[in-house]
């Protein structure tokens, strides 16, 4: 299983997360936090989910690991329920 060997802030919007197989991936944090897994978030529509006005400006407050299968990431805007596991990370990389 790919894990993360190092998570650092690359730039202010930016996440970089280097895997244990030496891929170099970066996350822009607004992507992630729009593609948040958590059942809250899941169960909105893609329509709704479209209609909600995120601030451009959100970013990671805490980065943890959970287990070893998923980092949970907690944002400005409150929200800190999203466990994002290592498969749907891998998923959304480069998606800038």
């Amino acid at each position: 299983m790919n894990t993360p060997r190092e998570i650092s802030q690359h730039d202010e919007r930016t996440l970089k997360i280097v895997w244990n197989d030496g891929a170099e991936r970066l996350y822009d944090v607004v992507h992630l936090r729009r593609n948040c897994p958590c059942a809250a978030c899941a169960e909105q529509t893609p329509a709704a989910a479209d209609k909600i006005q995120m601030d451009d400006q959100v970013r990671p407050t805490e980065i943890r690991s959970v287990g070893r299968y998923a980092l949970l990431i907690a944002f400005t805007d409150g929200h800190r329920t999203g466990i994002y596991s290592f498969e749907t990370l891998r998923k959304l990389s480069g998606k800038l």
